[in-house]
């Protein structure tokens, strides 16, 4: 078997393997197969009447291809995790806020966006509801975030609809990205796509992904286009003028690069994958948005997740309640410590005292004044509400001594006078 014929193949199999074939097309017209985030941007479009037996058949032939494989063209990391890593590396350079994925499909680029601390709302739009339902769940909250509510917001979203719509709710958001998308639309859609991207939603930054045809010839096998779903695979020079001309058109400016690195001596075919990266020129006025876009519903809401936040007073209340008293349990323990080390005995008791006198030291020098030590008073402890407020995280949680006691009133065990929180030892020894 030729080495081409190897490539083909492995290239087929892949997809087949890390995408599970499915129906329809992620923007444009319902109906048209979807598209994939694949290493090489094809799709895995391919019939559910695969038999089991040739699926095993294919497993053991890929194992083969692979060490051939490595001879002719490998991208390492994949071609697709390099694209998603080109937007990554962009959301930490830029730090939007609001970020939406055209073409989201099965929420991969998504799932890794949501782990950047700059991002507080993301969206993702997809012709085919059912291949956003089927990965939708890795987008949700898990226990841990609710244990640990991050300072920062996040809301997720996922849309039915075509990116040939507008609609409101793709407005205000700092960077769209659309990551092998264009080549998936009919020229009717493609018509519509400047303007409802660039002129439209109008985000600051644009990053458009796309296949470099001139690439075609060092893979085996394409023989037209990398997939049959694609209406056309631009060269370098037509990606280059369409994109220039769209800038032009709406105020943006245009920069080229891309992902997907020639073998030595090709250079002259450029990346496997061409990217351009829009930055509209000057701030658009809110006036401007509320006088020209049309505020009709099209798309389908399918998903949406608000995680838990400390911005959300409820959870910041659990949060403070949970560090005040986990502060508290420690000095409490550090005290009674000590003083069962020197028990009842009066001269024993004096170097208690002395030891207390010195209990700021062991707490990083926080206790800096009298009135904010621990003390014992018959069967309870005192802990002042100064004393935890000068911890680190209990400072920054609140902000302010004020905001501490009222988001702990009533919820946390005071003295009579409000300047404590207490803790009754014969409870504890009861307990114990």
């Amino acid at each position: 078997m030729r080495s081409g014929e190897i490539f083909g193949l492995w290239c087929k199999k892949k997809c087949l393997r890390e995408h599970p074939p499915h129906w329809g097309r992620s923007i444009g017209a319902p109906g048209a197969p979807r598209t994939c985030r694949t290493p090489l941007g094809a799709t895995a479009c391919a019939k559910r009447e695969l038999a089991v037996g040739e699926k095993g058949s294919q497993n053991t032939m890929d194992k083969n291809f692979q060490e051939e494989f490595t001879q002719i063209v490998k991208f390492e990391p994949p071609l697709y995790k390099q694209r998603y890593q080109f937007v990554k590396d962009l959301v930490e350079k830029y730090k939007p806020k609001k970020v939406a994925d055209l073409g989201c499909a099965d929420c991969s680029l998504l799932w890794m966006l949501k782990f950047c601390s700059c991002i507080e709302v993301l969206a993702g739009l997809d012709i085919c509801a059912n291949v956003m339902k089927e990965k939708m769940h890795t987008l949700s909250p898990l226990p841990v975030d609710y244990l640990q509510p991050s300072e920062r917001s996040l809301t997720v979203t996922l849309h039915h609809g075509s990116v040939a719509h507008k609609d409101p709710c793709m407005l205000g958001f700092d960077l769209v990205t659309c990551i092998e998308l264009i080549e998936h639309l009919e020229e009717s859609e493609l018509k519509k796509f400047p303007e409802v991207v660039f002129g439209f939603m109008a985000p600051s930054i644009v990053v458009i992904s796309t296949p470099n045809s001139e690439f075609n010839s060092l893979l085996p096998r394409v023989m037209l286009y990398r997939h049959p779903d694609h209406k056309f695979e631009w060269t370098q020079a037509q990606f280059q003028s369409w994109a220039l001309e769209t800038a032009r058109c709406y105020d943006y400016s245009v920069e080229f690069t891309g992902v997907g690195h020639p073998p030595t001596g090709m250079e002259k075919v450029g990346f496997c994958t061409q990217i351009g990266v829009f930055v509209r020129k000057y701030p658009q006025t809110g006036e401007s948005v509320r006088s020209e876009k049309p505020m009709e519903a099209v798309y389908k809401t399918v998903f949406k997740a608000v995680y838990p936040s400390l911005k959300d007073e409820k959870y910041l209340q659990n949060a403070v309640i949970n560090e005040v008293i986990f502060t508290a349990q420690i000095i409490k323990h550090r005290l009674m410590s000590k003083r069962e080390e020197y028990g009842d005995d009066p001269e024993k008791k004096s170097k208690f005292q002395a030891s207390m006198d010195s209990f700021s030291d062991y707490f990083g020098k926080l206790v800096v004044e009298k009135n904010m030590e621990p003390f014992v008073s018959g069967n309870e402890v005192h802990i002042p509400l100064t004393t935890i407020f000068s911890f680190p995280k209990v400072n920054r949680l609140c902000g302010t001594f004020e905001k501490l006691r009222k988001l702990i009133a009533g919820k946390v065990t005071l003295s009579s006078d409000g300047s404590a929180v207490m803790f009754n030892i014969e409870h504890d020894n009861e307990e114990n």
